[in-house]
């Protein structure tokens, strides 16, 4: 995969790294495909633990590639739908991975960029790094990763920034809960991202599978019995899991369960 980098430790630890730094790491047809083909065969993947997303150069996204965006606009309208399709496997592919996703923001991120932030399980950046959802500069509108980014940053948030189009700073992308924390160089950003994969290795891996799917399936749901009822589901089949019987049996025998990965 030319347009990725792709990189693993021995602890199941993932680094997948956008690498058109000639382009910011725009994205087009290619790489979404194989964005896609790698979340699909890494969720799969069992010795895989945590997946980091970064980029390579010096700007994280800069959304859809413009030649890209170009042809795009010539299609008719099915092919359009099938064009945008595909960008919508690709934030959901990172977005449903099974396993946990760190994006990893070095640099600036536009457009898409950052509906691929918003995507994450959780996300950091460096303080000097912009923002900005800029489709309504060139007459279109931030549709397929709206779900997402309006997750992460709210309706009134997406109100502004998705009308005025306007850059904003790292340290306003962590105020509206695009970035869990900031850093102040990559060093820095390196170091909580190492502290989150620590983390991560010491929690039962099917149990953050399963947490993943429940925030998913709880949040915005109105308390009724039906989400009542999913809940007890939930919690009922895990607790019958071999993951759930080691990991209640480790801390009565005050023990380190099978799972945990050391530092």
């Amino acid at each position: 995969m030319t347009t990725l980098k792709i990189e693993r430790d021995s602890r199941g630890v993932v680094l997948v790294a956008f690498n058109r730094p000639e382009v910011h790491n725009a994205f087009d047809e290619a790489t979404i495909r194989d964005v896609i083909a790698a979340f699909r065969d890494l969720g799969q993947d069992e010795s895989v633990r945590v997946i980091i997303l970064g980029a390579e150069g010096k700007s994280f996204c800069a959304g859809a590639d413009l030649n890209w965006m170009h042809r795009a606009s010539q299609y008719d309208y099915e092919k359009n739908r099938e064009d945008a399709g595909e960008l919508a496997l690709m934030l959901n592919a990172i977005y449903a991975c099974p396993k946990p996703v760190i994006a990893r923001v070095q640099g600036n991120a536009f457009g898409g960029g950052v509906g691929v932030i918003a995507a994450a399980d959780l996300a950091i950046g460096v303080v000097d790094s912009q923002f900005s959802l800029s489709e309504v500069k060139l007459g279109i509108i931030p549709a397929v990763i709206s779900p997402y980014v309006i997750e992460a940053i709210g309706a009134n948030n997406a109100r502004r920034y998705f009308l005025t189009a306007e850059r904003f700073s790292a340290s306003e992308a962590y105020r509206i809960g695009l970035l869990n924390e900031l850093a102040g160089n990559v060093d820095a950003m390196d170091e909580q991202i190492a502290a989150w994969c620590n983390a991560l290795l010491a929690n039962g891996p099917k149990a953050i599978e399963s947490a993943k799917n429940l925030i998913q399936a709880v949040s915005q749901k109105p308390i009724e019995d039906e989400l009542i009822e999913d809940t007890v589901e939930r919690i009922a089949q895990i607790r019958a899991t071999p993951e759930a019987k080691e990991g209640i049996g480790a801390f009565l025998e005050r023990r380190k369960p099978s799972w945990v990965i050391e530092p």
